[in-house]
């Protein structure tokens, strides 16, 4: 069952069509990587999922409901989540205080506290970060900022998850432990869509790739297709080879 699908999406800034016209669909219990140079509209399409931003012209769909106009919030309400490029946690807060926000505010609202502390703690114990509970979240490191940020969705109980970029910025080890972390994710039921750099963890983790370019869908296949698309490695791969990514 296609638990996600968009006909036609489309997003202008200004003259600049940073999605154009591209049509998706997300299959129940996958693990969808979505790659394409800098630039090339991923994460704007993460924002007009998640209804950050409205498609002009365009219709997205989850589980064959048209949720083009709804709100941010209401977005997360029917079940799906999301993590950003450049987290956003609560600095401030201690990391079991920025998880609760997601417990709250989820698809089960009017939780008792007592509930959204229990599902917080959980989330935490999945991601490994139970031990840091206490510890203001800005004090983490990037990897656990990351996890935390993971954590916190996984707290609203989505049936859909959009990772943006989280194997960004860590080490080889850090790396490994995300792409066990994603693997482990969908094996708990979640639908995965996962932007991300990281060849060896888009190439490992997914089922099916799609590719953008200049705001346009221009490859989509298995990992083997993909990773031997002669379109692929002009405008993408043979450009990460050379970075030594």
């Amino acid at each position: 069952m296609h638990i996600l699908e968009g006909e036609g999406v489309t997003k202008y800034f200004g003259g600049l069509a940073a999605v154009s016209n591209v049509d998706f669909y997300v299959e129940q219990g996958e693990v969808v990587g979505l790659i394409g140079p800098n630039g090339a509209g991923k994460t704007t399409l993460f924002n007009l999922i998640s209804a950050a931003l409205v498609p002009k012209p365009g219709i997205i769909k989850y589980k064959g409901k048209n949720i083009t106009r709804k709100k941010p919030h209401q977005i997360c309400r029917i079940g799906i989540a999301r993590t950003f490029q450049t987290v956003k946690i609560f600095a401030n807060m201690p990391v079991l205080q920025n998880v609760l926000a997601g417990s709250f505010f989820g698809t089960s609202p009017g939780m008792s506290s007592t509930d959204a502390t229990r599902e917080a703690l959980e989330s935490l114990e999945f991601v490994g970060l139970s031990d840091l509970a206490a510890t203001p979240a800005g004090d983490l490191t990037l990897a656990n900022q990351k996890r935390l940020e993971v954590a916190r969705a996984l707290a609203t109980r989505p049936e859909l998850l959009l990772l943006d970029e989280l194997m960004a910025g860590l080490n080889h080890t850090e790396i490994a432990e995300s792409m066990e972390l994603v693997k482990r994710i969908r094996d708990r039921g979640v639908t995965v869509v996962m932007i991300e750099h990281v060849m060896k963890a888009i190439m490992n983790v997914c089922d099916r790739i799609i590719v953008l370019h200049h705001g346009q869908k221009i490859a989509e296949g298995t990992p083997q297709e993909i990773a031997t698309s002669k379109t692929v490695i002009e405008v993408y791969l043979g450009e990460q080879t050379n970075a030594g990514s």
